[in-house]
C-alpha cells in the first residue's frame, strides 16, 4: 500500500498526472485485478473444499506409503505432489502440506522445507490455475498464444532442473542414478503435457493435469520396478482404493469442466455475449505523454476460468458431502476461510496492479526501460532477465506480483533492445517462479508446519544458494536461445 501511495505522489508531482488520469487508471486497475482475482478466489475455494474434506491428506499419505526409497519419496512428496498442489492452489500451500509429509517419511525438518520449496518452483507460473500467467497477459496486453510457447519451454526445462535438485537432496549420490530414469520420464510427462495444454488454450490446467499424469506414471513405475511397492499395493484393501478414487474426484471434475467450457461450442456460443468492459478516453499527462483511447479489459463472467473453477468447487462440495466427507454447514466455514486467506492477496494485487498501471500511463516504465537498456546491451540482457523476475518475486513474495511490477518493464526493454518479447517475458515469469521459492513469506509458512519457528534464516540461506544456481542455469538457457533466434 505504501508503494501504491508513493507512486501516486510521484506521478502527480514529477510526471504530471492529473486527478482525472489517476481516476481512470484506478478503473483500469480494477478490471485487470478482477481478471486475475476471479481465478485466485476460485482456486482458494476449491482448495478449502478439498482440504476440509481431507482428500489432500489422503493422496499425500498414500504416496508416502508407496515406497521406502528416499529418492523416490523425494520425487513423490517433494516434487510431483507439491507441483500438483501448486497447480490447484499455490499461495504457500505446497510447502505447508508437503513438508510435514516429508518429515513423517524420515527427512529432517530443514531438508523437508528445502526440498518441497524447490520441487514446486517450476509449477508456479501455470499453477494456481494459471493466475500468474493471466497477470502477465493482463499487464502486457499480449495473448496466451503469443506468450505460452516460450513460457512452457522454459518452465519445462525448469521442471527437470527442479527434479534433479530434489533427487540429489533427497538421496544424495547413492540414490541419484537409481532415481534418474523416473526423474527424466516424469519431467518429460510434465513438460510435454504443460506445453500441449498451454499452447492450446488450456493454460489453466497446464500444471494440474500433467502433475496428475506424472503421479500416475510414477505409481506405475514403482509398481513394476519396486518389490516393496508391489507388495504394498497387493495388500491394499478395496476400501483404500475407493477412498483414493473419491479423493481424486474434485480434480477429475475440474479438468472435465474446463475442457467442456473451452471446447463445447454450444456452451461458448450461449455465454459469449455476456461481457463486461469499460471504454476509456485518451489520457495524457501535463508533459504530453499520451495513452490512446481504448476498451479496457473484457471479462466474460460466465466463461471466465475463475467461474469454471468455482463451479467445480461447488459441485465437488456436494459430491463429497454425499460421500460423508463434508457436512451441510461446512460451506459457510469454507467461504469464511476462502475470504480470510484471500484478503491479503487481493489487496496486494490491486495495489500492485494500480501501481503498474499508473507507471505505464505516466511514462515511468519507459524511463526505467531506457535506463536498463543503456546499462545492459542486447547480448547480456537475456542472461539477466530471469534475475529481474526472481528479484520481483523475492521482494513481493510471489511470481504474480513480480509479473505485475516488471512484466511491462521487460516488454518495453525488449523493444528498445530489439529482442524477442515472447522469450524475455517467458524468462521474466520463469525467473519469478523460481525466485518465489525463496520468498520469506513462503519459507516462514513452511517452517511453521515442521517446528522450525525462529530458524527460518537457515532455510532461506540454503534456498538462496540453490535457487541462484537454478536461475543462473535458466539465464544461460535464455541467452543461448536468444543467440539462436
Amino acid at each position: 500500500m505504501l508503494t501504491w501511495l508513493s507512486t501516486q505522489l510521484i506521478a502527480s508531482l514529477i510526471f504530471g498526472a492529473s486527478l482525472s488520469l489517476l481516476q481512470y487508471t484506478y478503473i483500469k486497475a480494477f478490471f485487470l485485478s478482477l481478471d486475475v482475482l476471479l481465478i485466485i478466489w476460485g482456486a482458494m475455494f476449491l482448495y478449502q473444499v478439498t482440504n476440509r474434506a481431507g482428500t489432500i491428506q489422503i493422496i499425500g499419505k498414500s504416496l508416502a506409503e508407496l515406497t521406502e526409497n528416499c529418492a523416490f519419496l523425494g520425487i513423490f512428496l517433494g516434487w510431483l505432489f507439491p507441483s500438483f498442489l501448486q497447480g490447484m492452489g499455490g499461495f504457500g500451500i505446497p510447502v505447508a502440506v508437503s513438508a510435514p509429509l516429508l518429515v513423517s517419511a524420515g527427512f529432517s525438518p530443514t531438508m523437508a522445507v528445502v526440498i518441497a520449496s524447490i520441487g514446486h518452483g517450476w509449477a508456479v507460473t501455470f499453477g494456481s490455475m494459471g493466475s500468474s500467467f493471466k497477470t502477465l497477459m493482463a499487464v502486457t496486453g499480449l495473448s496466451a498464444n503469443y506468450l505460452a510457447p516460450f513460457t512452457a519451454i522454459l518452465l519445462g526445462i525448469s521442471s527437470l532442473l527442479c527434479g534433479l535438485f530434489v533427487i540429489y537432496l533427497s538421496g544424495g549420490k547413492k540414490y541419484f542414478l537409481k532415481a534418474l530414469p523416473l526423474t527424466l520420464s516424469s519431467s518429460l510427462v510434465l513438460s510435454t503435457g504443460q506445453y500441449l495444454l498451454a499452447t492450446n488454450g488450456l493454460w489453466v490446467i497446464a500444471v494440474t493435469l500433467p502433475a496428475m499424469a506424472s503421479l500416475g506414471f510414477g505409481f506405475l513405475y514403482v509398481r513394476f520396478f519396486s518389490k516393496y511397492s508391489r507388495e504394498y499395493l497387493q495388500k491394499m484393501k478395496r476400501e483404500k482404493r475407493i477412498e483414493i478414487m473419491i479423493a481424486l474426484l474434485p480434480y477429475i471434475l475440474l479438468v472435465a469442466l474446463i475442457i467442456i467450457f473451452n471446447f463445447f461450442s454450444p456452451i461458448k456460443e450461449l455465454f459469449a455475449p455476456y461481457v463486461i468492459s469499460f471504454q476509456f478516453p485518451q489520457l495524457s499527462t501535463a508533459y504530453g505523454f499520451i495513452t490512446p483511447a481504448e476498451t479496457g479489459k473484457k471479462i466474460n463472467l460466465f466463461l471466465h476460468p475463475g467461474t469454471i473453477i468455482m463451479i467445480s468447487a461447488l459441485l465437488s462440495f456436494f459430491l463429497l458431502k454425499k460421500k460423508a466427507y463434508l457436512k451441510d454447514d461446512e460451506i459457510i466455514d469454507i467461504a469464511k476461510d476462502t475470504f480470510n486467506n484471500s484478503m491479503n492477496t487481493s489487496i496486494a494485487i490491486f495495489s500492485l496492479v494500480g501501481t503498474a498501471v499508473v507507471m505505464n500511463h505516466t511514462q515511468m516504465t519507459n524511463v526505467l526501460a531506457v535506463g536498463i537498456s543503456r546499462v545492459f546491451n542486447q547480448e547480456i540482457y537475456p542472461l539477466i532477465s530471469p534475475f529481474i523476475g526472481a528479484l520481483g518475486a523475492f521482494i513481493t513474495g510471489s511470481n504474480n506480483n513480480s509479473n505485475v511490477l516488471f512484466g511491462n518493464l521487460q516488454l518495453q526493454t525488449t523493444k528498445l533492445l530489439n529482442l524477442s518479447a515472447a522469450l524475455i517475458l517467458a524468462a521474466q515469469t520463469a525467473g519469478g517462479a523460481l525466485g518465489s521459492i525463496m520468498a520469506p513469506a513462503k519459507v516462514i509458512l513452511g517452517c511453521s508446519t515442521v517446528g522450525l519457528n525462529g530458524k527460518e534464516g537457515k532455510v532461506i540461506g540454503k534456498l538462496v544458494l540453490y535457487t541462484s544456481v537454478l536461475i543462473l542455469m535458466l539465464g544461460i538457457i535464455v541467452y543461448i536461445i536468444s543467440r539462436i533466434l
